[in-house]
């Protein structure tokens, strides 16, 4: 059995298609841009080792993202009925703009990935300087109880010999 052949889609179709992927990716776009903040005061927040505000904006983003999924899941059926139809699609009047809309929101997100490197980053030295500053006060305390022990005798202690004897 061979798979059906999909029916021809009118224009005015795929018009409609248009304009509700164009609205789908200016939600998007709305999401992202909000996601691009927040991706920036998390990049400040892990390079100012406020983990408060980090975690804060981690929740915002978390929420954001859940929205974005929500939308991208409505428009996948879209797109691809507009990618099937692709050539006709192009002809009509609204495809250059949708398909601007959708070169914008893929920069966008590329930014926030840039974002979310240089936050990555700042955390790894973070997490290196704090390791290193660890090591150093184990450090100082081992030098310090060793110049202790030098400096404290014990106050009594076991010898071979008792003075006596």
């Amino acid at each position: 059995m061979s798979a059906p052949e999909e029916q021809p889609t009118s224009d005015e179709q795929l018009a409609r298609l248009i304009d509700q992927y164009r609205a789908g990716l200016e939600a998007e776009i709305a999401i992202l841009h909000h996601l691009a903040d927040t991706a920036q005061r998390q990049s400040a927040d892990s390079g100012n080792g406020d983990a408060d505000a980090f975690h804060k904006a981690a929740d915002e983003r978390d929420r954001l993202m859940q929205g974005l999924v929500t939308v991208e899941a409505d428009l996948r059926p879209i797109r691809a009925k507009l990618s099937a139809c692709r050539n006709q699609a192009s002809k009509l009047a609204g495809f250059a703009d949708v398909a601007a809309l959708h070169k914008n929101a893929a920069q966008l997100a590329a930014g926030i990935l840039s974002t979310d490197q240089q936050s990555l980053r700042s955390l790894a030295d973070a997490e290196v300087a704090r390791r290193s500053a660890v090591a150093g006060i184990e450090r100082g305390e081992t030098t310090l109880a060793a110049y202790r022990r030098v400096l404290t005798p014990p106050l009594s202690s076991p010898t071979l010999v008792d003075r006596r004897g």
